[in-house]
């Protein structure tokens, strides 16, 4: 009888999967036009349903603006949608190096907990509160 070795394929880390998933959604504002992206359907539900912004509201627009180069639009759109586009892009390099140094993955609890992270988090919650108000 033989012992064959085992090999096992490392699971995905929940920082890869959302670093994938950035990298979709970087992708989808890349093929959209910024020409008519003002001019599209309200696809938030809690504006749908309230009519008022919700803390993500405008972030697609954002990105669309933010990949094809007009930065002041970007950031009409929303002030936090470059950061987190760079932040997104930032995670999908460090996942990907570290997956092939075959280092363990980033960890979430570490980014979510870092400083930095909890005052970028801060602001925008005051920024989305402020938004809200203004919009009642």
């Amino acid at each position: 009888m033989s012992t064959a070795p085992t090999t096992t394929t490392p699971r995905v880390a929940s920082t890869e999967w959302i670093a994938a998933g950035g990298v979709v959604a970087l992708g989808v504002a890349v093929a959209m036009d910024p020409a008519g992206i003002e001019d599209g359907p309200i696809i938030c539900p809690f504006r749908l349903l309230t009519g008022l912004p919700c803390p993500g509201c405008g972030l697609t627009r954002s990105w669309v603006y933010g990949v094809h180069g007009q930065w002041g639009d970007s950031f009409a759109s929303h002030p936090f949608g470059l950061p987190l586009l760079v932040a997104v892009l930032v995670l999908a390099v460090v996942a990907v190096t570290r997956r092939v140094r075959r280092d363990p993955p980033p960890s979430i609890d570490r980014i979510v907990g870092h400083p930095v992270t909890k005052i970028v988090i801060g602001a925008w919650l005051v920024f989305s509160a402020v938004r809200l108000a203004l919009a009642l």
